[in-house]
């Protein structure tokens, strides 16, 4: 065999081997840049999705830690995926704006109660700012959830052209009639000439006893109070009112009303943005309003409780209980008012008598098995409730 045959063979040997050597190194290359290639699309498919909510309260609102423990439990469950920043009161809106800021996705969600769009649909005010309707407040959200509320406040909504969905959260306590400048009004005749705070229906229920009312958000109502615009109001519960200084303008408090006794948070969503969410995100940002609901009602009950006890040793406020004679005349008023927007309003018949018809049968349930708490609570502290 000559050298040049020699060489020639030893190259064709070599050849395989040369060409495998290349295969691996361009594979090892090719596995090398897939995830350089890849890595941003990873990034960009994990980011979360952002939503900004505002809420009708304060940065130092009782209601701002409620709305923010319905956001951290959407921002845990979600696992990064979803995530709400919560903004105060006034950062992009007025409180009485949320809805339609929500509506034209100026903001991607909102916090608040149904009272505060009154001014479009009276209606709107059934779903948690209305007056008593023979329930608790815990029977008027489940009516909501399970009893064909929640299918009426879509109907509602859909009616206004409000491109939102909605969730209703925190089966709120009955609220106070409220602060008054001098003693409160024994009879319901005695309320007649006050210039008065409320919203929502409350309102057309304190006018039909001869009130005069304001409709003012939290903020706005010591401030009238000090300027004599209004000389007795109602917010919410003691933990709110203390807050924003309810007893440097008033010494009397009268505890129990019916004019907001269902009182409950709603909380709204972009319909567009909420229907672009994956279906699991949808269903956290639904039930975390569930989860929150036992949340919210336990620092109710720590904080109201502890800051009613403040106000009477602390700021000398003089508590009372709301008189039958009062509790007997908003009843009268109620049925007055109901009979007249029943007639003159779209859809506030049919919302009504659904949570009526709800209230009758899950009512006569619950007051005739509930439990004299009140005797229980007089006999094991020893003491007796204010009358």
């Amino acid at each position: 065999m000559t050298q040049v045959h020699e060489d020639a063979q030893s190259q064709a040997s070599k050849a395989p081997d040369a060409n495998r050597r290349r295969f691996f190194g361009k594979a090892a290359t090719a596995v090398v840049a897939a995830p350089l290639i890849g890595a941003p699309m990873i990034a960009i498919a994990q980011a979360p999705v952002v939503f900004k909510m505002q809420g009708s309260w304060g940065p130092n609102e009782i209601f701002s830690e409620m709305a923010q423990q319905y956001v951290t439990r959407v921002n845990e469950m979600s696992g990064g995926r979803l995530k709400i920043e919560y903004l105060p009161a006034g950062a992009v809106v007025k409180p009485f704006e949320i809805i339609d800021a929500v509506s034209k996705g100026v903001l991607d969600g909102g916090h608040h109660v149904s009272g505060y769009w009154y001014g479009k649909s009276k209606v709107a005010s059934l779903f948690g700012t209305g007056p008593v309707n023979g329930a608790t407040p815990e029977i008027g959200l489940s009516w909501i959830h399970t009893g064909g509320g929640q299918q009426l406040w879509d109907k509602l909504v859909a009616k206004m052209n409000l491109n939102v969905v909605g969730f209703f959260s925190f089966p709120m306590p009955s609220q106070p009639l409220g602060w008054f400048k001098q003693a409160p009004p024994k009879t319901a005749a005695a309320l007649k000439g006050f210039k008065y705070r409320t919203i929502g229906l409350a309102a057309d229920l304190m006018q039909e006893l001869g009130m005069a009312v304001a409709q003012l958000p939290g903020g706005e109502i010591v401030p009238a109070m000090q300027r004599g615009v209004i000389d007795a109001f109602e917010f919410n519960n003691p933990t709110a009112d203390m807050r924003f200084g309810a007893q440097d303008v008033s010494k009397f408090y009268s505890m129990g009303s019916f004019h907001q006794a269902q009182e409950f948070f709603e909380i709204i969503f972009n319909k567009d943005k909420y229907n672009a969410l994956p279906a699991d995100l949808k269903a956290i940002l639904k039930y975390a309003a569930e989860a929150a609901s036992t949340a919210s009602t336990a620092l109710a009950h720590e904080n109201y409780s502890k800051d009613l006890q403040e106000l009477i040793v602390k700021h000398k406020v003089q508590v009372s209980r709301t008189t039958a004679d009062v509790y007997q005349g908003q009843l009268a008023a109620w049925d007055k008012v109901t009979a007249k927007l029943e007639k003159e309003v779209d859809m506030f018949k049919e919302v009504n008598d659904s949570f009526k018809a709800w209230s009758r049968r899950v009512g006569f349930y619950h007051f005739t098995n509930e439990a004299n708490y009140k005797m229980a609570f007089e006999h094991v502290q020893k003491t007796k409730l204010p009358v």
